[in-house]
């Protein structure tokens, strides 16, 4: 279930729509902090994967 929602951001940033890849992003960080909490995903590695989503998100805002 999380791999699915970080493959939409990542699918959103590779077609350059900030819009929608902020979308995704804002519906995918509830789903991954809800692995993290239920011991599916590491707390790091939750962290590790909003982080870098949050920041591809950013860098298509400013190119």
């Amino acid at each position: 279930m999380v791999r699915t929602y970080i493959k939409r951001v990542q699918s959103a940033v590779a077609s350059g729509d900030h819009s929608a890849a902020d979308a995704a992003l804002t519906t995918a960080i509830p789903v991954i902090d809800r692995m993290a909490d239920k011991g599916i995903m590491h707390k790091n590695k939750a962290a590790r994967h909003k982080s870098r989503l949050h920041s591809a998100v950013k860098a298509l805002k400013t190119a």
